[in-house]
């Protein structure tokens, strides 16, 4: 046998390659180790890989792992916008406030998602699927977040079902159920409808002013003399019959003698014959008639007959009661004309007031209606009044009408020019059904009350409206008598009512849409039976897309359609190349060189 002889050189070369592959063998198993541990990319899980070892290929339908809930030490959430909640101290997102911690949430306890799923989990009632809190139409058939970090709520059966039993209503809404300790904390207030009379007030600005059907002006039909005046001054009470002033006439004097002449000669002809008689007679009621004429009093003119001289002057008396308004400044000793206006006297006996409504109150306000009159110069008075005048046409300025109203005056504590409230109370509807006027909430085009049902059943309820007045409104349609309406928290049911009725129409459209399994419910958003089955794993060539962009709900479900891709590809070991570097895994993708 012979035997090589080696060179030391080569000794040390072989002893050198040696230790670089081992050294290179070391780094590769080191860096397949890290990246089986650590897996930065979410695609080979080392438990998916010993579920694979130990019990052996597995479907993606009934060997998707279980994924371990995330422990969170403390939530901080903002005071202002509870939906915001992270895991670390920062600030708000929305207004900047600094967060704070969630209380009751301890140290290695379950997410309000995990408490959600649990509790429905462990529940008899049947779950149809998940709805976003902030928006009912956006739903999923698993449990997930939105991308505001809020769990979705489930939707049972028998809540989507609620209020479709029996015949209600067209114009009501979707039934809501609410639990009595849930009722007392809302606050909720129900009243009865019942019948009554609705009145309007209708509130409005006056003044005082003069009745103008009780002002009369004294003047003289006949030219004369001032030669004596007994109302010195504006604002001066007089009295029906007081004397005014006196005045010398020509015309006057020229008159009395006349009448004394024809007494005279009547009293001569008395004798006569019955004709001249008569004549005289006639004369002498003609003077009479004459100085009557001329607003001679008759006692003045038979205290002229009974004296049998002229008087030179005589007295002009007040035809009515009153206050002098005006008087012609100098009238001692003025020379008058006929018809010359000397003074004015208004009767305060009756007041009017002049106040002004809008055209649309016009209807509630007619002549004859009764007011109540406020002045602030008495506090706590009211005042009587009736409308008299209502003038025919609309101010072009204001697009108020006039009206003229009278109040009676007997104690002549009112005077002209104060200012005043009036008020008009009319009946515009008698025996109305009638609602508090909080009870309905008005949506611009619709008017909305919330009915109770009893036992804590509540329904909106569209209904139609008539005047208002006196804190009630009347309801021409949508309500009966008797009837019970939420006065209070009626704005929480309602929101609540529209929540379920767009539940209720999304199950009418997978119910009647149930022939065509390939629609979705959540828009971008694949159901759960897809995401989960083999056939995603054969198709991972294509990457997941998430139906809520962002959430991590959605992060944690594609995670686990990729680990049930990779075990699903579990038949396909993995191989290592001859150049001792990692392969590539190929158990997504179905198989492996």
């Amino acid at each position: 046998m012979k035997h090589e002889t080696l060179h030391p050189s080569s000794r040390v070369r072989d002893a050198g390659g040696a230790t670089l592959r081992a050294i290179l063998w070391a780094l590769a198993g080191a860096a397949v180790a890290l990246f089986l541990i650590a897996d930065p990319l979410g695609v080979s899980p080392v438990d998916g890989w010993l579920g694979l070892s130990h019990g052996g290929a597995a479907t993606a339908a009934t060997a998707a792992p279980a994924v371990k809930p995330k422990e969170h030490t403390q939530l901080w959430t903002c005071g202002m916008h509870p939906q915001v909640i992270q895991d670390h101290p920062g600030n708000c997102p929305i207004c900047g406030m600094k967060l704070v911690p969630l209380r009751g949430q301890k140290a290695g306890g379950t997410t309000a998602g995990q408490r959600t799923a649990k509790a429905a989990k462990g529940s008899t009632r049947k779950i149809l699927f998940y709805r976003n809190p902030m928006d009912p139409t956006i739903t999923s058939p698993v449990p997930r977040k939105d991308n505001m970090g809020m769990d979705y709520v489930p939707v049972y059966a028998d809540e989507a079902s609620s209020g479709q039993s029996g015949a209600a209503p067209a114009n009501q809404g979707a039934v809501v159920t609410i639990d009595p300790a849930v009722e007392q904390n809302m606050n909720v207030v129900t009243e009865k409808v019942i019948r009554r009379d609705i009145t309007r007030q209708i509130r409005t600005v006056g003044s005082l002013d003069y009745d103008q059907e009780k002002i009369v002006s004294v003047t003289t039909k006949y030219a004369g003399f001032v030669e004596k005046t007994y109302v010195n001054y504006i604002g001066q009470p007089v009295k029906k019959g007081q004397p005014l002033f006196e005045i010398y006439s020509p015309k006057l004097v020229q008159t009395e003698q006349e009448l004394l002449s024809a007494r005279r000669y009547a009293g001569r002809m008395s004798g006569a014959s019955p004709e001249a008689a008569e004549r005289a007679k006639s004369l002498l009621q003609a003077a009479r008639e004459r100085l009557g004429y001329w607003d001679i009093t008759p006692d003045q003119i038979a205290r002229l007959e009974k004296s049998g001289r002229v008087f030179r002057t005589l007295k002009v008396f007040a035809p009515s009661s009153g206050v002098v308004m005006t008087r012609m400044e100098g009238l001692d000793g003025m020379a008058v004309r006929p018809g010359m206006e000397l003074l004015k006297i208004a009767n305060l006996s009756d007041l009017w007031v002049t106040a002004e409504v809008f055209s649309g109150q016009l209807p509630w306000v007619r002549i004859g209606s009764p007011a109540r009159i406020k002045l602030t110069y008495f506090p706590g008075k009211t005042f009587k009044a009736r409308v008299r005048y209502i003038e025919p046409e609309v101010s072009e300025k204001t697009r108020t009408i006039r009206l003229t109203l009278e109040v009676p005056n007997p104690q002549r504590r009112l005077r002209a020019g104060m200012y005043a409230t009036v008020l008009f109370e009319p009946v515009v509807a008698k025996q109305a059904v009638t609602v508090p006027s909080e009870a309905v909430f008005r949506t611009g085009e619709r008017n909305v009350v919330v009915v109770s049902l009893g036992k804590g059943r509540f329904a909106p309820r569209d209904v139609a409206l008539g005047p208002e007045g006196d804190g009630f409104v009347t309801v021409l349609a949508g309500l009966n008598e008797g009837d019970e309406v939420v006065t209070s928290a009626q704005f929480l049911i309602d929101s609540e009512s529209n929540l379920k009725e767009a539940i209720q129409k999304m199950i009418a459209a997978r119910a009647a849409s149930s022939n065509h399994p390939e629609e979705r419910s959540d828009e971008g958003s694949p159901p759960a039976s897809k995401r989960l089955t083999g056939t995603r794993a054969a198709s991972s060539n294509h990457p997941e897309e998430r139906s809520d962009e962002g959430s991590p709900g959605a992060e944690r479900s594609d995670a686990e359609g990729r680990h049930v891709a990779r075990m699903a590809g579990g038949d396909h070991p993995e191989k290592r190349s001859d150049e001792g570097s990692p392969t590539e895994r190929t158990g997504a993708k179905g198989g492996g060189k």
